[in-house]
């Protein structure tokens, strides 16, 4: 996507903030009025489960209002952008991911904003690993991992996969299956995480590294077979679903992504403080935990400004290479 034609499709997100009604810090306790946890993806989509989930929980803490607000596009570039330009007076903040926030800046040749200068990092919200899927219809007799790769070393080349897009978390968890087991295949991206899933379950592609959270019903219902998972550790919530590693005789690998709360740069340390307090308490509760593992979302230990700030820095450099290795960008 040409960089006029998205800030054409930001302006508008630019113009809505813009006469969204903003209230100074001097002149009242914070909050004095609703927070919009805004997200760079359509409403439904895992970003806003977690959004709404949150902002509900949050709602009762500080007695306010708090929205999902949704506006996607541009690989979650546009949300991002709204928000890096927002009022730094702690009504609005960002439901970013690993790929907004450590993949973007290698994917993307130019961005309007600075995904590390640019925001305030307020908490570490879980970790999504992806999983690798085929379809039990079309590929009835792969059942493991190593069936997958020894059909693979058959016919090198020959196998395709589906991603939510180009540089999106499961085209980089192919490109390191494929670099890690020897193997090749064919990346085929689509518009999101339906028409990709949608490609696997009618058999227009072999195989399919998706987040776990949206392929559990899928999984469940037999539509689709898990056949590995890309974290170190197995998921709660597919507990009978080996590691990539254990499954595919791939020591060390591991493919995960996170979300995170960031709030705009400049935000007053009392504001980032309180607010990361809260959310923090909030996603250890144990219904929250429980919420979260039966999402496929992995809880994270420490989930604070500084661990954040560490774990966005380490990622940027791993991603980068990850995206170099696979040929991937967007204009």
């Amino acid at each position: 996507m040409k960089m006029r034609r998205f800030m054409l499709f930001a302006a508008p997100a630019l113009a809505a903030l813009a006469t969204t009604p903003v209230f100074a810090q001097g002149d009242k306790p914070w909050p004095s009025g609703p927070i919009a946890i805004v997200s760079g993806f359509p409403g439904g989509a895992a970003t806003d489960l977690y959004a709404r989930r949150l902002g509900a929980e949050l709602s009762k803490e500080f007695g306010v209002s708090v929205i999902s607000d949704n506006r996607p596009g541009a690989g979650g570039n546009i949300a991002s952008n709204l928000v890096a330009q927002a009022k730094p007076d702690g009504h609005t903040f960002l439901l970013g991911t690993a790929g907004t926030h450590a993949i973007n800046p290698a994917l993307y040749s130019k961005l309007p904003f600075d995904v590390v200068r640019d925001f305030s990092r307020i908490a570490l919200l879980g970790n999504l690993p992806n999983v690798l899927l085929v379809n039990p219809e079309k590929h009835p007799d792969i059942k493991t991992c190593q069936d997958l790769l020894n059909l693979a070393r058959k016919k090198p080349g020959q196998l395709n996969y589906a991603s939510t897009g180009n540089g999106a978390s499961g085209h980089l968890a192919g490109t390191q299956f494929a670099t890690a087991s020897g193997t090749s295949y064919t990346h085929i991206p689509y518009k999101g995480q339906g028409p990709a899933m949608t490609a696997l379950l009618s058999g227009e592609v072999d195989f399919f590294f998706n987040q776990s959270s949206p392929s559990l019903g899928h999984i469940k219902s037999g539509k689709a077979r898990a056949l590995a998972v890309t974290s170190p550790q197995r998921v709660s919530a597919l507990p009978d679903v080996p590691t990539v590693a254990e499954a595919c005789g791939l020591p060390g690998f591991e493919s995960t992504t996170w979300y995170g709360l960031f709030g705009p740069a400049g935000l007053p340390r009392d504001i980032q403080d309180k607010m990361s307090k809260a959310v923090l308490r909030i996603i250890n509760t144990d219904d929250f935990r429980q919420w979260l593992v039966s999402q496929a979302i992995q809880p994270i230990k420490d989930g604070g400004p500084e661990a954040f700030t560490r774990v966005q820095q380490a990622d940027m450099k791993t991603w980068a290479k990850i995206v170099k290795d696979s040929g991937a960008k967007v204009d």
